[in-house]
């Protein structure tokens, strides 16, 4: 009897879930969207109750597929959640939301995030929780609200508020509010977290003026959370009942998906923006280079950290770039557009729509394209676009290397972006290594299905996942004659430097 674990990636844009089987093969899928709010403002925003409800969607879909097949969904024997970072919900005792949740995206703290700088806390921020003081995490978003709502704000004093990620919410939901749990991985994106001492941070909520404010219990992302009833949930005509054993990040996950299990090893998100995140072992290295320090994914046993360094633009800027400028009407087009022409001929992208990430952080920096004449193509400037990701990928890589006195051991691939052949072998080409690409796109599915398999007896060890992860990984090997990405490189550095 083949055994089955039931993963679910909750994105920001929608959730997917997958069933996979031992050898971490997926056998069925289900997909539904989910809406997102964009303001004018910078805010943005979504309805807690249409995520929990688009998670129910995307299971059912999923189970349909899997009994379609002639599957048996008795014989799937646990479930994981991976989920999009730093977006949280607050409710109340009753589970209803008391405001929209607040999306990872949203920039409404910027004002907020400057106040704290200029009293000084941002390196007691970053020497306590591994981040910046910045609108990317939750904490300083959850200030905004309350210092914009004084019922909110009295609800907290009275603790009569709950906070929580979206793992942290969904699993509340579906346990009927029995369940009051989130992950280390997850816990660790609040601005709130001790990630040293694994608990929440009583000096920082004090200061803060977030005592009262009810936080969950953190636990390892492979851990037993809660029994799950989907068969009363879902208003199945059999019992299906199955224990949740992962709650994780869904970089985190995309991490352990792609095999990170030792210190050096690294992977690369391409999707809308992007997550570079290398395993640095069990002690938490503090950055000098402008990266983050995170919780990596953990066990009962053991808790790696992470370096992290986040793109903000990478899919997103070849969005723009068919959606304002019309330079093409699908993204797939792009490769051949950046290969029709020789080089970028000094053409520079700067994609710093929404300020520049790591190891920059330049968040009020505006998108600019550089070193343009009338000999300038779309072409060019397409391909500059493309050439900007393996750029900002290549200057968070220098960083992280810094900070670990170092090189990388590997780097493995995965995203939408790795579809685009250029991009990828800029990329390995620009870093001269061999990149590492999993044959199954859906890594972060597929790295909370490891870690809930590992706690329900379905894989033995983390070297067992290891020889399964070989046996699906592809690689991209670097041309070392090609000088194209270095010495592009090097002007790409001036840009940056320069404004």
């Amino acid at each position: 009897m083949k055994k089955y674990i039931l993963a679910i990636d909750q994105g920001t844009s929608s959730t997917k879930t997958i069933l996979f089987d031992e050898s971490g093969q997926a056998a069925a899928k289900g997909c539904v969207d989910l809406k997102t709010n964009y303001f004018d403002n910078g805010f943005v925003e979504q309805n807690p109750e249409d995520i929990y409800q688009n998670v129910l969607d995307s299971v059912t879909a999923c189970l349909k597929d899997f009994t379609q097949k002639g599957f048996d969904i008795q014989d799937i024997v646990s479930c994981g959640i991976s989920n999009q970072r730093e977006t949280f919900v607050l409710w109340d005792e009753n589970g209803k939301p008391l405001a929209p949740a607040v999306v990872w995206a949203c920039k409404r703290s910027i004002g907020v995030c400057n106040e704290l700088i200029a009293k000084g806390q941002n390196d007691w921020i970053k020497a306590k929780t591994g981040l910046l003081l910045d609108p990317y995490f939750s904490g300083t978003k959850l200030l905004w609200l309350l210092e914009n709502d004084a019922d909110l704000k009295q609800k907290v004093s009275n603790s009569e508020v709950y906070f929580g990620t979206v793992d942290c919410w969904i699993l509340y939901k579906l346990t009927h509010g029995a369940q009051f749990k989130t992950d280390y991985t997850n816990a660790s994106r609040t601005l709130l977290f001790n990630i040293h001492s694994l608990e929440w941070d009583s000096e920082i909520l004090e200061k803060w003026g977030l005592s009262n404010l009810n936080l969950p219990l953190a636990c390892p992302s492979s851990h037993h959370f809660a029994t799950i009833d989907w068969g009363s949930i879902l208003n199945l005509k059999e019992f299906f009942s199955i224990p949740m054993t992962a709650l994780i990040g869904d970089s985190h996950a995309a991490t352990f998906g792609e095999g990170c299990f030792e210190k050096g090893t690294a992977k690369v998100t391409l999707g809308t923006g992007s997550s570079i995140m290398m395993n640095i072992g069990n002690k938490a290295v503090l950055s000098n280079s402008g990266m983050l320090t995170t919780i990596c994914w953990s066990t009962k046993d053991r808790v790696d950290y992470a370096l992290e360094g986040a793109i903000v633009s990478c899919g997103s800027t070849i969005e723009w770039l068919k959606n304002e400028l019309q330079l093409f009407s699908s993204p797939s087009e792009t490769e051949a557009m950046a290969t029709a022409i020789a080089d970028n001929a000094g053409v520079y992208l700067i994609p710093a729509f929404s300020g520049l990430g790591a190891p920059h952080w330049q968040m009020s920096r505006k998108a600019s394209i550089e070193g343009m004449t009338f000999g300038t193509t779309k072409n060019h400037i397409v391909r500059a676009a493309l050439e900007s990701i393996p750029y900002q990928i290549k200057d968070v890589v220098q960083a992280m290397e810094q900070d670990m006195q170092a090189a990388l051991k590997s780097i493995s691939v995965n995203g939408g972006m790795t579809k685009n052949e250029f991009v990828i072998h800029f990329l390995a080409d620009l870093l001269g290594i061999p990149l590492n690409k999993q044959r199954n796109p859906d890594v972060s599915a597929l790295g909370a299905a490891y870690l809930s398999g590992l706690k329900s007896g379905v894989y033995e060890s983390i070297s067992q996942l290891a020889t399964i992860n070989k046996a699906q990984t592809e690689q991209v090997l670097a041309n070392t004659t090609n000088d194209l990405p270095t010495n592009g490189y090097q002007g790409w550095k001036e840009k940056i430097a320069r404004l």
